[in-house]
């Protein structure tokens, strides 16, 4: 029936259509209406051929592109010249949409196969510029994380640092590692500070086997920084309320003498943004001191099977307001600590001790951050050179 409509549209006599298509092109029909629409037809459909090649060739250069680093990465604004940023949608939890933010600064070296991946602390976030250009500089591209609800990624009426189980940053690691894998990278250095040397811990005890072949710990939080009775009674105690009231606020102190000891505008040599890494530390809810507490028993447990390169200051120093003795110690954790919990982290670990560093090794005076820098260099230098 549609046939014989279709044939009536072009003015054509009915008797001379055939019951079937491949009967009537087997007759000799000279009608030129016919022909014509039968070019008409045939130029459609080879044009819509060509448009589908077309369309595939762009969607496949489209993806190539993205594969490479081509429009998958935007200038980062905060560091500026040099460094990429590419925000990842890592879908929502218990308080909504969450993101994770992954910076780069390539080294631009022949064989750029070899990279660092960098996860930063509590209340903080990446903006070590000189620290990336110095791996940059020795042919490790640099790659950091924003963690989800830090820096970078913090989003719209979230709550800063909010976390339930140290296991929240684990897909943010892994979608970096993906996107490094994809970029050609095939060895990594993952590098954690402080919260993050927990962290990242905690993820090698977790994941044994892939592409990270090393792990760099910069004065890594594997202890409580409290005397006998806050470690082994209230943080047990906060820790049970925390899963009945996980957004039970407690308070950190008032004093920011470490964040004066870091900021030009005080007593240091570097600036960063304080909102997104504030001066007086910001309360900490009761959820967040029980993945804390969590993760610290779990990374006990030695299972960690790559090498692991510890470094820590030769000392630390109490209060909460600066003193000139901040600008040479850790004004946050008990280094103490780090000698005891370090070797249980795994089998082949390597603590060093950086003569009057601060709590961020990187970010000491420049005779301390320079042995830090040393002590990297020589490790990856035997675990995995470039």
């Amino acid at each position: 029936m549609l046939k014989n409509m279709f044939f009536r549209g072009l003015n054509v006599p009915i008797f001379n259509i055939n019951a079937t298509f491949e009967r009537f092109f087997v007759l000799n029909i000279s009608n030129e209406a016919i022909r014509l629409r039968i070019e008409q037809l045939t130029h459609i459909i080879y044009m819509r051929k060509i448009f589908r090649y077309i369309l595939a060739a762009v969607v496949f250069m489209g993806t190539l592109l993205t594969a490479q680093g081509g429009s998958y990465w935007s200038p980062d604004t905060v560091l500026g010249a040099g460094f990429q940023v590419h925000q990842f949608d890592m879908g929502k939890d218990y308080s909504g949409k969450v993101v994770s933010t992954l910076v780069r600064h390539l080294c631009g070296c022949k064989d750029d196969s070899t990279a660092i991946l960098y996860i930063h602390g509590y209340n903080d976030y990446f903006f070590q510029k000189e620290e990336a250009e110095r791996f940059a500089d020795s042919c490790y591209s640099f790659y950091a994380v924003d963690l989800r609800k830090y820096g970078r990624s913090i989003l719209p009426g979230q709550v800063p640092t909010q976390a339930r189980d140290m296991k929240e940053y684990f897909p943010d690691i892994d979608s970096a590692l993906a996107v490094m894998k994809r970029e050609g990278i095939r060895e990594v250095a993952l590098m954690g500070h402080s919260t993050g040397g927990l962290i990242t811990s905690y993820y090698m005890s977790e994941h044994p086997d892939g592409m990270v072949k090393c792990l760099i710990l910069n004065s890594p939080f594997l202890e409580w920084n409290m005397n006998g009775f806050m470690r082994n009674v209230a943080v047990p105690t906060v820790g049970a309320l925390g899963k009945i009231l996980p957004k039970m606020k407690i308070s950190q102190g008032d004093g920011g003498g470490y964040a004066k000891s870091l900021l030009k505008q005080y007593h240091g040599e570097w600036s960063f943004n304080t909102d997104w890494k504030t001066i007086k530390p910001r309360k900490v809810e009761a959820s967040w001191i029980r993945a804390v507490d969590k993760a610290q028993s779990a990374v006990r447990k030695g299972k960690i099977k790559v090498p692991v390169l510890l470094m820590h200051s030769s000392q630390s120093v109490g209060g909460s307001d600066w003193t000139p003795q901040m600008q040479h110690g850790d004004a946050v954790l008990n280094v103490k600590d780090m000698e005891k919990y370090g070797p249980r982290l795994g089998k082949d670990v390597t603590l060093h001790t950086v003569p009057g560093g601060m709590h961020d090794l990187f970010l000491s005076d420049e005779n301390a951050r320079e042995d830090a820098y040393d002590a990297v260099f020589q490790f990856l230098e035997k675990v995995m050179p470039n």
